[in-house]
This record gives C-alpha cells, sequence and structure tokens, in this order.
C-alpha cells in the first residue's frame, strides 16, 4: 500500500488530545487505544465498548439533565440497542443553551463566521444564535408543530441554518436537512416519505455569480408531495418580492422575526429522535435514517475531539450543505465545546481558483475537510493558486465521500498541508452520524489511508462467509460487528427495510457494503462500495432514482444508469437508454435527457453520457444485470453471464458506448 509520507512531529503528538486521553488512562500506545476502546483487549471481556462510550460522556463534559441507568440496552440484539436508558438530554443544551448562559465564558464568543460568495460576511455569536432558536422554536410552537414532528429544512449554507437546526432540537421536533441543489423529484420524495408540514427555505443563493433560487423548485416539489401547511422563506438574495406566494408562505422576518426570543429547551428521552437524514439506496428509494439526541451527540463531539484535535482557539471549516451528514456533524461536533464554525455559501473556484485558499489565510481557519473530487477540480489549476496564500494556520486537513487517487491525496498534502498537516480521511455514513473508520493524528499515514477503527467503532474486514479477512491483509466486506451510539434507531419506512439493507448479510453484523483492506503496517484502505449505488462526488444516489428521471420523459421507454469511473468525481453517471418505437435518436435528445436528470435529481447527477440501444441484458424474471451494463460500457471483464438471458445484448451495448464516446 505504499510508503509512510506522513510522520507526526513528537511535540504535535504529546500537545494532541488523544494523547492527552492516552494519559488519563494509562493506555501506551496507537494500538492498545483501538484495543481497548473496541473492546478487543486479550485476556479480557469485550466490554472496552461499554467502558469507553461510557467514561466519554464525562470526560468530553456532556451534560444529561437526568444521568441514564445502565449504558446500552440491547435486549433486542445490536440491530436495536438502546443507549443510555433512563437518561433525559437535549443537543440544543449542550452545543447552544450552556454555552449562551449568563456566567458562561463562551456568551460572546463566535459560533459562526460566514461569508457569502458575493464577499459579504457575518460573524454569529452563541448569545445571538441562543436567541434566534428560540425565536424559531417559539415560531414552530406557534404553527402546531410538537415533539416528534418533522420539519424540513431546504436551505441555503446561511447562518440561519443553525438556528433552524437548533430550533427544531430545543423543541423535540425531528429535524429533516435536504439538499438545496436536488431537484423537483428528489425533493419531493423526501417531502413526501418524511411528512413535513412546516418547510423552511429561502429566495435562493449564490453559485458562481448566478442567483439560483429555491423557491420555485420547492413549490413544485410541495405540489407533488402535498402535506406541507406552512413554508418560512428568508429573504437571502434580496428577492422576496419577485418570487411566486402561495397561502402557506411566510417571510422569515414575519414569521421567526418578531417571535419570542426566549425558550424552555425540552428534556427528551436519550433516545428520542433528533434528525431524519437521506440516503439513497440501490432499489432508487431514499432511506430516512432515524438519529437520536444522545447518539449524534455523543459520536459527533468524539470524532472533533480526538480525531480532528479540536481547539478552544480553532476555526473548523468542512466544505458540505446543511442537507448532507457532514452539515450537521461539523456544526454539533463543533458547537459541543463552544468553538467556531466556518461556514461558506457558493462555489469553491469562484471568482477565482484560490477561493478556498483566500478565505482559509483572511479567516486563520485551522481544519479544512473537502471531498476528494474538489480537490481533483483545483488541482487542474496548477499549484500558483495555492501558493500566493499563506496557509499556516492549518492545523490538520479533511476528506470523505470516497475513495482517494494517490496523486490527488499527495498534492493535498503537500500543496495545502505543506507536507507536514495530517489528511484525517474518513469513512463512515449518513447511518451512523459519524466514522467507522478515522486516523488519529498520532498516527503515520501513507497515501490515501483511513487509519484504522474509529474509538468506540467494532468495525471489521470479512469475506462472504463472514469469516474476518483483516489480519490476512485481503480485500473484503466492510462490517460493524457492534452497534454504537449512533447507528440509526431504523429506518423511516419502518424496520423491515432497515434489517434488510444491513443486517441480512450476516447474522448480527452491520454490511456497510464498502470494499476494505488492512495492509501489513495496520493501515485500513476502502475501494469503494460493493453494491450498486451511484457515489458520484461523495453524493449517492440510486440507480432507480437516475433511471426513473429518465424514463419520465415521453419518448423514453427503458433505461439503465450504472456508475463508471471519472477522473474529477471518482464516479460519473452513464445511462443507456430504449426509445419509444418511431423516435429519433440524436444529440438534441441527448442534451434534453442529460438536463432532465439534472432538473429531477442536481446537476452533479446529469449523466456524463447518454447511450441509445435496442435493448438490455436482462435475467429471466426481467431484472436488469448492471454489472453487465457497466462492463460493456467500460470494457472490464463481465464475469459469469449464465444469468443473462439475453447475452447478445452485451456486445451491442459495448458497440453503442464506444461510437457514443468517438462521436
Amino acid at each position: 500500500m505504499g510508503e509512510f509520507v506522513h510522520i507526526p512531529d513528537e511535540s504535535f503528538v504529546e500537545e494532541t488530545n488523544v494523547a492527552q486521553f492516552m494519559r488519563t488512562y494509562d493506555i501506551a500506545d496507537y494500538e492498545e487505544l483501538i484495543a481497548r476502546t473496541t473492546g478487543h483487549v486479550d485476556g479480557e471481556p469485550a466490554s472496552g465498548i461499554d467502558w469507553f462510550w461510557d467514561e466519554i460522556v464525562d470526560y468530553l463534559d456532556i451534560e444529561f439533565y437526568e444521568p441514564y441507568d445502565q449504558i446500552r440496552d440491547d435486549t433486542d440484539g445490536p440491530q436495536f440497542t438502546r443507549w443510555y436508558p433512563g437518561g433525559t438530554i437535549n443537543l440544543a443544551h449542550n452545543v447552544l443553551d450552556r454555552h449562551a448562559a449568563l456566567d458562561s465564558e463562551a456568551r460572546n464568543r463566535v459560533a459562526c463566521i460566514w461569508e457569502g460568495e458575493p464577499g459579504d460576511q457575518r460573524h454569529v455569536t452563541y448569545h445571538d444564535l441562543h436567541r434566534q432558536a428560540n425565536r424559531v422554536a417559539n415560531a414552530l410552537r406557534e404553527r402546531g408543530i410538537e415533539r416528534g414532528d418533522t420539519v424540513g429544512l431546504y436551505m441555503p449554507m446561511v447562518p440561519e441554518v443553525v438556528s433552524i437546526l437548533y430550533g427544531c432540537f430545543k423543541l423535540g421536533a425531528i429535524a429533516v436537512p435536504i439538499f438545496s441543489g436536488f431537484g423537483v423529484d428528489a425533493t419531493a420524495t423526501r417531502i413526501a416519505d418524511s411528512d413535513c408540514s412546516v418547510l423552511f427555505t429561502a429566495d435562493g443563493f449564490y453559485r458562481r455569480g448566478e442567483e439560483i433560487r429555491l423557491k420555485d423548485t420547492l413549490d413544485e416539489a410541495i405540489d407533488q408531495a402535498g402535506g406541507v401547511t406552512d413554508t418560512v422563506v428568508f429573504d437571502r438574495l434580496g428577492a422576496v418580492d419577485e418570487i411566486s406566494w402561495t397561502d402557506r408562505d411566510e417571510r422569515w422576518a414575519d414569521a421567526v422575526g418578531t417571535a419570542d426570543a426566549t425558550f424552555e429547551t425540552e428534556r427528551l428521552d436519550a433516545n428520542d429522535e433528533s434528525m431524519l437524514l437521506y440516503s439513497s439506496g440501490t432499489t432508487g428509494e431514499p432511506k430516512g435514517i432515524v438519529h437520536t439526541h444522545a447518539g449524534v451527540q455523543v459520536q459527533t463531539a468524539k470524532e472533533l475531539h480526538f480525531g480532528f484535535d479540536l481547539q478552544p482557539a480553532d476555526r473548523f471549516f468542512w466544505v458540505s450543505d446543511i442537507g448532507w451528514m457532514m452539515g450537521p456533524w461539523t456544526l454539533i461536533g463543533t458547537h459541543t465545546f463552544g468553538g467556531t464554525v466556518f461556514m461558506y455559501e457558493g462555489a469553491p473556484d469562484y471568482p477565482g481558483p484560490d477561493r478556498f485558499w483566500d478565505m482559509i489565510e483572511r479567516h486563520g481557519l485551522t481544519q479544512f475537510g473537502i471531498s476528494p473530487t474538489a480537490i481533483r477540480a483545483l488541482r487542474k489549476h496548477g499549484t500558483d493558486p495555492v501558493e500566493a496564500h499563506d496557509l499556516s494556520s492549518l492545523r490538520l486537513l479533511g476528506s470523505t465521500g470516497e475513495p482517494w487517487d494517490d496523486e490527488s491525496w499527495q498534492w493535498f498534502y503537500e500543496h495545502v498541508g505543506g507536507g507536514e498537516t495530517p489528511i484525517i480521511n474518513i469513512s463512515g455514513g449518513t447511518e451512523i452520524c459519524g466514522c467507522f473508520l478515522m486516523p488519529m493524528p498520532i498516527q503515520p499515514l501513507k497515501p490515501c489511508t483511513l487509519g484504522g477503527p474509529g474509538l468506540g467503532m467494532d468495525v471489521d474486514i470479512v469475506d462472504s462467509t463472514g469469516e474476518s479477512v483483516a489480519d490476512d491483509h485481503e480485500r473484503g466486506f466492510l462490517v460493524a460487528r457492534d452497534s454504537c451510539p449512533s447507528t440509526t434507531k431504523s429506518l423511516w419506512s419502518g424496520d423491515e427495510r432497515y434489517l434488510e439493507a444491513y443486517w441480512s448479510t450476516w447474522e448480527d453484523c452491520w454490511d456497510h457494503g464498502d470494499w476494505a483492506q488492512k495492509d501489513e503496517d495496520g493501515l485500513w484502505y476502502l475501494h469503494g462500495r460493493a453494491d450498486d449505488a451511484l457515489n458520484v462526488a461523495g453524493r449517492k444516489v440510486g440507480p432507480a432514482e437516475v433511471e426513473g428521471a429518465l424514463i419520465a420523459h415521453d419518448v423514453v421507454n427503458q433505461a439503465a444508469a450504472v456508475g463508471v469511473p471519472d477522473d474529477t468525481t471518482g464516479t460519473a453517471v452513464a445511462a443507456f437508454v430504449v426509445l419509444e418505437d418511431g423516435v429519433e435518436a440524436d444529440a438534441d435528445l441527448r442534451a434534453d435527457l442529460r438536463s432532465q436528470v439534472g432538473r429531477e435529481l442536481g446537476k452533479p447527477f446529469r449523466p456524463r453520457d447518454v447511450v441509445f440501444v435496442d435493448g438490455f441484458p436482462k435475467t429471466q424474471s426481467g431484472k436488469i444485470v448492471r454489472r453487465a451494463v457497466a462492463g460493456a460500457y467500460t470494457g472490464e471483464t463481465i464475469g459469469d453471464t449464465s444469468s443473462i438471458e439475453n447475452p447478445a445484448t452485451i456486445d451491442a451495448l459495448a458497440a453503442a458506448a464506444s461510437e457514443q464516446r468517438e462521436s
């Protein structure tokens, strides 16, 4: 797996939070740390996970209103573990209320530094944020929202999203963040599934100097989904007088701005729901992933404190939307410690390719997290934009969402990190609002590695029979052999799909769906998804969602969408389409179909290629064999085709794909 590139300085290691933890508990080295916290100490019962998740509550000063009776109740198995039963807590108390208290040193500290794409800036203190979150909670209560109700956030990355998220927590409502780049169909599906009656949105936001309007898209999605009675519209662009209005719409200034700025935060059961985060599966139907107050709280705090070594003076920046897991993860993890989050609204290369590097320098940012796809795109501009700025404030770099390539990892490490800043490359998922794998800043690193198991995470690599192959250094399936506090309670749609999706492959073992491998030096790596979910630039969408968007066009009879390698996004969508009889295939239709997918699902999911064909390789039951479709496009060996009823179609697909690429 290559040679070690990053060797941390001893003085840096000694000052890290994880080193302090190890000294406190007399833990000698990294290997003992992982063994102790994941329940794998030789000769001792596998109680390390319970010890760690109990100890970490007090160690990180996470406050419960009422203490829990036991660490966990796993009577119903790891699939339905109840963590910290008997305890009462609220995320909003830990991330906001206690920091805004009159006697708190953090009261007037900046909780959020925000920069809009045009360059406008805002600094929001904990006191300011607390008052606004209280107004949101009161506004929701005035509109009939009660504990356990869902509230949608179809918002740009402006500071108001923080107060909306925390206002939901305060009331005990379930926040439902929806990616602002989704099109009508993807947004409508999530609104309908979550059954939101109240939604927050904005007139729009800026992207590459253009005004991107949100309200019209949301109106169409609501008309399609139904059920929404109140929409609160924030004026970001100053265009609220130009957009369409319905009887359900209210301006932010009227709905929230006039609400009472005091609110008594609800005391909730540790296992009460906090957020409903969506992740697409291979069926194309988004999975509503249910998170709790206690689970998200301890997981995000643990990861920011240890993995990203969060210090009081740090300014933490992760490039994300509130609709992706990393948005709430950044906010909750940083604000648990009264820290400062940096938020940016716009494109990474506007008005020039040095936008990120300029902001890091001007704001003195200390942690910077970004996807490999974004780094690949920025690499194309060369090193001059980076070298024009002083990035010495950076202490740690971060990445997630997809596998790295060596060259891009090295570029990030050497040119952004100055050849001495560790890349904390993490992987977990929306399903745990955290990381299965995470390097510690005390570790030597090789390019692309994910270090090893996260603290408190009992993960393994297994073969198809469920036997561990981690220490054999073989490629296998990444699994979790136990739950953690932030493991989703289930799926919003019910337990059946939850159990089938994650717990049905091996007994009492979480199947994460990634290919993983551990090298001879103990470092872990990922090799992409083992299923056929499309992971485009770190954002997942089911093939059926793309296919559905294509088939919605009047001239399309059938469609198949597959993921194919792409130098920039890691994975791109390639679509094969069967047209209705008598329809002529041409370049204009190809462009129209690409645009249709972009409108319905969002621009990142537009197919790179649309290939017109006469039919697909299928099983006898009529299922399209996507691995055969993908192989026909890439030229890779397909393997066993005995289950395919019409294998001759594979050559026809390959020829059509080749002709399309050459045209």
